[in-house]
């Protein structure tokens, strides 16, 4: 699974926030081994090709991410905000723009369009489509984004956030950030289908901040109100409208029960698919189907299933049709099994914004935490943590060009690596020293053995895998570590900081600023409560400017903090796999973090 990362307006439902990840890979290019008849149409850039006049076919196409149910309909909060709940999620929902298959801002013109009137100050002007509804009739309007952007400033003590750093009254994933940058309301007029956002200074993904939006008239109803009193109320501050709204807008749209569905009149749908009646089979699937009250293109094939499926299944299941498309975990028996399966089925390798490593828990009370062993312990850990071996024993077999990875905004296939690790890794923690790892422990004046619990969502070969090797090296230094593979792990455990070291992997889109709520100080996405003046002043710096120099600078400085504070272990880029059956068309993997899905209302069968 992967989690997103929220920091300026990011994938999927969320605009703003990055993704956990379970098993994905680092961007550049999509299906090179994919064959030509997969393909219905050819694209000529990394957006959504131009499928002309779709009629919708009947029929389903099944797809798996992995085994965890969907649970939300609103993946913006910071306890929904997965690539399980995004995949179901970015179906049921339009916006002005979608991550293309190469990491590409693409404007989607079938919902509305956008410029920067000024650059300074920077004024954006966004115009919804005229056609644009709610699968129940209501129109997409400006009432929906004045709610998206209360979401994003109010605190919870009924105020504008000030610097960020309040306690939201709404838990978008992203946290107050872009209260910071557009303290102002957006213009407009309720019904209205044009709104402005004046910022107070400048965003650095600016263009990435706004895509789609919850439906406002339906948080209205739940906190008591009308769509004019909401808008009022966020207009004018009204505490108690607005705590009303949030409580239905933080845990209204999360279901705990699988498999019950809510009504239909609470998940209106924006996008190319509705949720079926009676759709959720608990512990099996969610199904969607078209929702004909879409304005824009068609969706090429009428229902769309998404199974839950332990990736240790999916190449059987893709195999006896129990699944049609598959993102399974890439490992060197999955890339046998798929080849045994022949021309039947078309396999397609790439790279993704999506990365590997081992987290520290800050908080008071963990091994780790400054009041227990501190950096020193930290240190050790880092001396017995077998990352290269991780990497030689596990990706390598998929990916001869792997590396282990040294830094965490910028990836290995990227140009600005080389200049960032040049200065802000000095090459401390290559190679795995028992002995010095040992004098470590003895100097934090931990006592030993020291029980260290790795969490990380289960099942998970790879993961347990790293996990054995790690206990392997580390449980000869002094530590005792301990497998704490859990399915709590993304629903309760990381967003609670219950755990000593976490491990999973963040799934992003290539925005700049995509990473501040997670290395930040009271960041949204910082689980482990990690804090530093000199990185969330860089984080702040970077955000404020368009300037790409101005980035790669901060971007030293925030590699050169993480690596003297020891925030985490960065492991390795994902290697990404995609199989799907070969009568399947416009399959196209991606970079960015929605997955294979990010196109799949253009999915369809060759006829």
């Amino acid at each position: 699974m992967k989690i997103r990362r929220a920091g300026a307006a990011i994938a999927m439902a969320a605009t703003g926030a990055l993704l956990f990840s379970a098993c994905s890979t680092p961007g550049a290019e999509t299906g090179e081994d994919a064959t030509p008849e997969a393909t219905a149409v050819e694209p000529t850039d990394g957006c959504k090709a131009d499928l002309g006049e779709v009629e919708t076919a009947d029929g389903e196409i099944k797809y798996s991410i992995g085994e965890d149910e969907w649970n939300a309909y609103n993946n913006d909060t910071s306890a929904t905000n997965s690539t399980y709940n995004a995949v179901v999620d970015t179906q049921l929902f339009s916006g002005f723009y979608y991550f293309g298959s190469d990491g590409t801002i693409c404007h989607d013109e079938n919902f509305g369009s956008y410029e920067a009137t000024s650059e300074d100050p920077l004024v954006v002007e966004y115009t919804i489509n005229d056609d644009a509804t709610w699968s129940d009739g209501e129109p997409v309007a400006y009432e929906d984004y004045l709610l998206d952007w209360a979401t994003q400033v109010y605190t919870d003590q009924g105020t504008k956030t000030v610097d960020g750093s309040e306690t939201p009254l709404f838990d978008y994933v992203g946290g107050l950030t872009f209260g910071t940058y557009v303290s102002s309301p957006p213009e407009g007029e309720v019904g209205g289908k044009t709104l402005t956002y004046n910022y107070d200074k400048v965003y650095a993904d600016w263009e990435a901040q706004v895509s789609d939006s919850m439906p406002a008239h339906v948080v209205a109803e739940k906190a008591g109100t009308d769509v004019q009193g909401l808008v009022d109320a966020i207009l004018n501050g009204d505490v108690a409208v607005l705590t009303a709204a949030a409580e239905w807008w933080n845990t209204g749209w999360v279901y705990e029960t699988p498999g019950q569905l809510p009504d239909a009149s609470e998940v209106p749908s924006s996008g190319p698919y509705i949720i079926k009646e009676g759709g959720w089979t608990a512990g099996q699937a969610v199904t969607l189907t078209a929702n004909e009250n879409y304005w824009g293109p068609a969706p090429a094939t009428k229902e769309l299933t998404f199974r839950f499926a332990a990736p240790e299944t999916h190449v059987q299941a893709l195999s006896n049709g129990d699944l049609d498309a598959i993102e399974p975990q890439a490992t060197v028996d999955t890339v046998a099994q798929l080849e045994q399966l022949g021309d039947s089925v078309t396999i397609s390798t790439g790279q993704e914004f999506t990365w590997e490593h081992l987290d520290f828990n800050f908080a008071s009370g963990r091994p780790f935490a400054n009041d227990a062993g501190g950096l020193v312990l930290r240190e050790a850990f880092a001396l017995c943590a077998p990352r290269q071996k991780i990497v030689d024993d596990l990706i390598k077999p998929l990916n001869p060009d792997a590396v282990v990875m040294n830094a965490r905004e910028v990836f290995p296939f990227q140009d600005a690596y080389a200049e960032v690790t040049e200065v802000s890794y000095d090459g401390s923690w290559d190679e795995v020293d028992i002995e010095a790892s040992k004098a470590k422990i003895a100097e934090s004046g931990v006592a030993t053995p020291i029980d260290v619990e790795i969490s990380y969502n289960a099942p998970n070969e790879r993961r347990s895998q790293e996990v054995a090797l790690i206990k392997a090296s580390c449980d000869e230094a002094g530590f005792n570590i301990i497998d704490g593979g859990s399915e709590a792990f993304f629903d309760t455990e990381l967003d609670a900081g219950d755990y000593d070291i976490a491990l999973f992997a963040w799934a992003g889109s290539g925005l700049v600023a995509s990473g501040q709520s997670i290395y930040s100080t009271g960041g949204g996405q910082n689980y482990g409560k990690y804090e530093s003046e000199p990185v969330t002043a860089a984080w702040t710096a970077l955000a404020d400017s368009a300037d790409p120099a101005v980035h790669l600078e901060q971007q030293k400085i925030i590699e050169t903090e993480l690596w003297k504070d020891l925030f985490n272990l960065p492991v390795f880029a994902h290697p990404g796999i995609a199989a799907y059956n070969s009568d399947l068309q416009n399959i196209r993997q991606t970079v960015a973090q929605n997955g294979l899905p990010w196109n799949a209302e253009q999915w369809s069968r060759a006829s």
